[in-house]
């Protein structure tokens, strides 16, 4: 009698077998990532790329909206703290006493879930979060207490003495995936009816946004590329206040 049937038996057998399990923080925004046991399936027949991605996107946001702010610190995956950082205006009370010091303190290529912990004060300064540095969550002690604020316009001579436009202008810039912004506000300092003035840029995908005010006259918020969440947040303008190309759920905004 042949051994082929069994040698092929035991060959599928190995292969069911040698399957591993990878997991990401996304909770399967990618294809071919699993979520805990689950295997993300792969894009329905009829369905598009495109609308695949939306549908990917929007597990990951009800998963981000389900959230405790407690549960934060429990979970084993980059969605959650693997270091803190504090920044605090008094030097003895804190590891910097600015935001971008405490951005720039980090690797060149940042993998691993940090919290930059800010604790209650007014920040005057201008923010800008690098490409490769992913996995930033910037807290606050609360949405009143804790301000970032600067007063750059469209107009603002930048560099090389030209007017620096729209996207420049952003008090607060992000320019790397997987930023989250909690219980603090970002402002504008401008009069309210200078030239354009963001208070607040995101320029890359899977962000979320729980408990933030924004505020700002024109183009308040450049929401202008990737997937974002926003929950439980204040959004202040009169022109144009809410802008870009990004894809973005907004839940519970005032």
């Amino acid at each position: 009698m042949s051994l082929f049937p069994n040698s092929m038996f035991l060959l599928i057998l190995l292969l069911l077998n040698s399957g591993q399990t990878a997991f990401c923080h996304t909770k399967g925004l990618r294809p071919g990532n699993s979520i805990g046991n689950q295997q993300v399936p792969p894009p329905p027949v009829n369905s598009t790329r495109t609308q695949f991605s939306e549908q990917q996107f929007l597990k990951w946001v009800r998963f981000v909206g389900s959230l405790k702010h407690s549960v934060f610190r429990a979970a084993k995956n980059k969605l959650f703290p693997s270091f803190t950082i504090t920044v605090d205006r008094n030097p003895a009370a804190g590891d910097f006493t600015s935001i971008q010091d405490a951005v720039d303190s980090l690797p060149f290529i940042n993998i691993v879930r940090v919290v930059i912990k800010v604790h209650a004060g007014v920040y005057t300064e201008k923010v800008s979060i690098p490409p490769l540095k992913s996995f930033i969550t910037i807290e606050g002690a609360g949405a009143e207490k804790t301000i970032v604020q600067w007063g750059d316009t469209a107009k603002t001579p930048g560099p090389r003495g030209h007017p620096m436009g729209t996207y420049a202008s952003a008090t607060f810039a992000v320019n790397s995936p997987f930023f989250i912004a909690k219980n603090i506000t970002f402002k504008v300092l401008s009069p309210p009816y200078s030239p354009q003035a963001v208070a607040f840029r995101i320029s890359a995908d899977t962000a979320a946004f729980l408990g933030c005010r924004f505020l700002g006259a024109q183009d308040t918020l450049y929401d202008q590329l990737g997937r974002h969440y926003y929950k439980d947040c204040y959004i202040e303008g009169s022109v144009d206040f809410i802008f870009g190309n990004g894809l973005s759920l907004f839940e519970v905004i005032n």
